[in-house]
């Protein structure tokens, strides 16, 4: 370092002493609010945490008081003596010039805050997959030295840090790429073989939860029959695809058949997808077709229309990558017959979900239209009512302007007023009454002329 560093082991002078505990008063704002959030957590989204949430916010805003006032070697080894998920917290807090603590870190803390910071609160996993008696025996890596002793024919990485890659790719001598770069290629680089003989192929995998569903952007390097699989959070293909892989013995045997078997979990749960839509399309529709639906429940079909909508799309974008990531490999002639027929036939479930797709596209437009229907239906109810108490109340305006005129004096003099505008009010009351009648039965007539018009037309 080319600063002198305080070390946590090493409290001496009196700036080290008042270190220590601003280091103990900053981890007992970091427990309570670590308790805060376990007990919002455990209550879920309801109203009744948002006394929690705020006394949340309240040790957030304490804390960060509390460092923007400390020199920037203090925070520096506060951020050093922190462990990993505290460290990240804190950092948050100071991040925003925070050269001058840079500065003073060590470099594996600085690894640690800065490199693939966009994923430094996903879980980092390293997984390789050696077949032992035709099955796939899972063995987790936590360095070189795990994977110098055995031979995989799968290695499965999930947010990888620089450093990870940086060994992994000196170790197998390919080119690891970083999961937050994956979106930034064009469609036409997604699928290609370079210089070394490396096959590469990057593709969208569905993620469809209960919260929400997104495609996530998946990396495959294919070499001398490994596979090197990059992306940045757990899907649930890939547990799919390992389950299947452990428990069945012979169902692959190198890397190609990994690959090709990932691509046909991907459609298999793309296809599941599509059935759940279905079902949920059908109670949106029974909800839609009833005799009546109000404002509130149209705009909450709308949401659920909406979501499916954008759960077909992102099902029809991830089958359209596997499609074209197995096209790729059929024209590239990397696989033997039974992988060609394997892959064929992949393809021709993806042809079938494509109706599918296109059918669901047309009931979602047919659920928005008929939902925006009910919606106007509604609003020209209460435009008729508004029409038929602006004609029930033109009479009695004009008798009351006319009321209001120094000529109904004129007219009611010798009357005692009282009873003048009594009279007045009993005879606007009266005329509005025959009004509302008069438009009652006309409504009823014109309704009964339609019936026999439609019984005669039968």
């Amino acid at each position: 370092m080319n600063q002198e560093y305080i070390r946590p082991a090493e409290p001496e002078t009196l700036q080290q002493r008042l270190a220590e505990v601003h280091l103990t008063e900053v981890r007992s704002l970091l427990s309570l609010q670590k308790l805060v959030e376990d007990l919002v957590r455990e209550q879920g989204a309801g109203e009744e945490n948002g006394v929690d949430s705020e006394v949340e916010q309240q040790y957030r805003r304490e804390l960060r008081q509390k460092l923007k006032l400390m020199p920037a070697r203090e925070v520096a080894y506060i951020i050093e003596s922190l462990d990993a998920a505290e460290r990240l917290v804190v950092w948050e807090e100071v991040k925003e010039g925070a050269d001058a603590i840079l500065a003073l870190l060590p470099d594996d803390v600085l690894e640690e805050l800065i490199d693939d910071s966009h994923y430094r609160n996903e879980k980092m996993a390293i997984t390789a997959f050696e077949l032992r008696d035709g099955r796939l025996h899972q063995i987790p890596v936590s360095g070189p030295d795990d994977l110098a002793s055995i031979k995989p024919i799968w290695v499965d990485l999930i947010a990888p840090t620089k450093k990870v890659r940086g060994w992994l790719g000196q170790m197998f001598d390919i080119d690891v790429p970083d999961p937050g770069n994956l979106t930034d290629l064009e469609a036409s680089a997604r699928f290609y073989v370079d210089e070394e003989g490396h096959t590469h192929l990057h593709s969208d995998f569905l993620l469809d939860t209960r919260e929400e569903s997104r495609n996530v952007p998946v990396a495959m390097i294919l070499h001398e029959q490994v596979l090197f699989t990059v992306r940045s959070e757990e899907l649930p293909v890939f547990r799919l695809q390992r389950a299947r892989a452990r428990t069945r013995p012979g169902y692959v045997s190198n890397g190609t058949d990994v690959l090709i078997d990932l691509y046909a979990a991907d459609v298999e749960y793309s296809a599941s997808a599509l059935e759940d839509m279905y079902g949920e399309l059908d109670r949106v529709g029974r909800q839609v077709l009833r005799s009546h639906t109000s404002d509130q429940e149209a705009s909450r079909i709308l949401v659920a229309i909406a979501e499916a909508e954008d759960l077909n799309a992102r099902t029809r974008r991830s089958v359209l990558d596997a499609r074209r990531g197995l096209s790729f490999l059929l024209r590239g002639k990397f696989l033997s017959e039974a992988q060609h027929a394997d892959v064929r036939e992949i393809l021709r479930d993806i042809e079938s979900l494509d109706g599918h797709t296109a059918f669901l596209f047309n009931k979602i437009n047919f659920l928005m239209d008929a939902t925006d229907s009910a919606i106007n239906i509604n609003q020209n109810k209460d435009i008729k009512r508004l029409t038929v108490l602006s004609v029930i109340f033109m009479p009695i305006n004009v008798l009351a302007g006319m009321g209001g005129m120094s000529e109904f004096s004129m007219m009611t003099e010798g009357i005692p007023w009282p009873i003048a505008y009594t009279g007045f009010a009993c005879t606007m009351v009266a005329i509005g009454a025959l009004t509302y009648y008069g438009l009652r039965h006309f409504e009823r007539r014109r309704i009964s002329a339609q019936q026999q018009t439609h019984h005669h037309a039968d």
